[in-house]
């Protein structure tokens, strides 16, 4: 059980082209967004549909595949873990970040 302890999976479509970086150790990042959607019926009886963001975080040649094939509108698989992290902006103050680091990434649709 301890395998599904911190497991996410997503089937969505990514935002936007995947930003690349290469950090001070050689590796390589992929930071982008994945938009997962689903539709439900509310107590009138009426179709509300629920778009939810995730920020995807791939490393390695991870970071390779979603530089190749992930661009915007792409319907992809992602699978990882969530990891919580903090940041200080520019202005001063304390954000809270929660990224998905990807483990596995299915490209689902063709590159146009």
């Amino acid at each position: 059980m301890n395998a599904m302890r911190n497991k996410v999976q997503l089937i969505g479509n990514v935002g936007q082209l995947p930003e690349i970086r290469t950090i001070a150790d050689g590796k390589r990042v992929a930071n982008f967004s994945v938009s997962t959607t689903e539709s439900y019926k509310n107590a009138k009886g009426e179709k509300v549909t629920d778009t939810q963001w995730h920020n995807v975080v791939a490393w390695g040649r991870l970071a390779d595949v979603a530089e190749q094939f992930l661009e915007k509108g792409t319907e992809v698989g992602v699978e990882g873990k969530l990891i919580n992290r903090s940041y200080t902006d520019k202005q001063g103050t304390r954000r809270l970040i929660t990224e998905v680091q990807a483990n596995e990434l299915l490209v689902l649709t063709k590159k146009h």
